[in-house]
């Protein structure tokens, strides 16, 4: 049975969480489609999109650890959905990864085996 195409979002081919990911669904006769989202950022919308498919608020999904973050204040409890997803649009390094996008649904792979449960493995 062949698989529809997911997408596959990350911000570097060398990732270490990537290349798990990857194996983990190749291994499973699924190969994904990949997007840098350095090279073609998310859009705001895009970003909304996604955050609804995975049933999670914009400020799971965000990378906390990047310079970007603390520089734009984003710890701030306070800020809204929209500035979130702003921000990530804007500084596409905040977002976390990987992300898969499989049909109407989207499931951050941290840890990578949470990729599986778009396919009804996990």
């Amino acid at each position: 049975m062949a698989v529809e195409r997911p997408m596959l979002f990350h911000n570097n081919a060398t990732c270490s969480k990537l290349g798990a990911a990857l194996a983990m669904l190749r291994a499973r006769g699924i190969d994904p489609e990949l997007v840098d989202i350095t090279a073609t950022p998310l859009t705001a919308a895009e970003l909304r999109d996604i955050v609804a498919m995975t049933g999670r608020p914009a400020r799971e999904l965000l990378r906390i650890g990047e310079p970007s973050y603390k520089a734009l204040g984003l710890g701030d409890a306070s800020l809204g959905e929209e500035a979130l997803l702003d921000a990530m649009a804007s500084h596409p390094e905040l977002v976390e990864r990987p992300l898969l996008v499989h049909g109407r649904r989207a499931v951050l792979g941290r840890p990578p085996e949470r990729l599986l449960s778009l396919f009804g493995d996990a």
